[in-house]
């Protein structure tokens, strides 16, 4: 979670300068949530020799640099109009 808080305080510091973690807020837990998610890729590596391109470091600051680099398409999913978008397309 702080993750994303720093790089966004990197990437595109707050106008008012303080960090992003301040703007946290928590919650109480909903029953049945996870507590944690993972994934083992051992085997995956072990029998087709296949590795993940990216670690969760470099893919996280690159998904948070494309969303920054991307804010008109971020207003246009966000804004409702991609919903629309969809009904219009796939209603019956």
């Amino acid at each position: 979670m702080h993750t994303l808080c720093t790089i966004l305080d990197e990437l595109s510091p707050r106008a008012d300068g303080k960090p992003y973690k301040e703007q946290i807020t928590y919650v109480t837990d909903r029953p049945g949530h996870d507590r944690r998610y993972a994934i083992d890729a051992t085997k995956i590596e072990r029998e087709l020799g296949w590795k993940p391109a990216e670690t969760f470091e470099t893919g996280i600051r690159k998904t948070v640099q494309w969303y920054l680099d991307n804010q008109a398409w971020v207003a246009n999913v966000t804004s409702g109009a991609y919903q629309n978008w969809v009904g219009k397309q796939y209603s019956a």
